[in-house]
Order: C-alpha cells, then structure tokens, then sequence
C-alpha cells in the first residue's frame, strides 16, 4: 500500500468515476447498436474519456468489443490517452504543469 501525506485523493475520484460512467456508456450504445436504436454520440464517448473515464472506456472496448475496429475512433481515443499520460508524467515526474508555461 501506498502511503503519501498530503496529497489529495481527488484526481482519483473523478478517474473512477468518469471510468463507470464511461463503461456504462459503451454498454448502452453497444446494446443501443444490437437493437437499431438511437446511438450515443461519438464526442459523448470522447468528452467522458477526456474528463478521465479512459481507462473505463478501454476495458469497455475489450468487454463489448465495441468501438475497436474504428480507425477514425481509436485515433481519437489513443490521443486521449496520450494525452493524460503526458499531463501525469509532467505533474508527477517533472513537479510542474502546463499552466506553468
């Protein structure tokens, strides 16, 4: 276990957080796609990844096999992804943030 004084434990929160929602959402708009039905917008699906629901949002890719073969989609998602990790890595690594610059 890891244990840090001082540190907030809310980035955590909100990643767990926008990870559910983000899986629930791949699961509504998979189901939603089976049965021909109204579909959960793509930048929906994206702004939940953004807002830190990737991790969610690529176990759900692998439970439903949905949104996988999306070229279009993927390169979005990844760029995401890359996104958060380069923010953390900078925070984390490099004790400073891009609003520093």
């Amino acid at each position: 276990m890891l244990l840090v004084t001082g540190v907030t434990r809310v980035p955590l929160l909100v990643y767990v957080i926008a990870s559910a929602l983000a899986f629930g959402l791949y699961g509504y708009d998979k189901q939603q796609a089976r049965a021909g039905r109204l579909r959960t917008p793509e930048n929906v699906l994206h702004g939940v990844e953004l807002l830190g629901g990737w991790p969610g949002a690529c176990v759900a890719q692998h439970v439903f096999r949905h949104k996988t073969r999306k070229v279009s989609y993927q390169v979005w998602f990844w760029l995401i992804v890359a996104a958060h990790q380069a923010l953390w890595i900078d925070v984390l690594f490099l004790k400073m943030t891009f609003i520093d610059l």
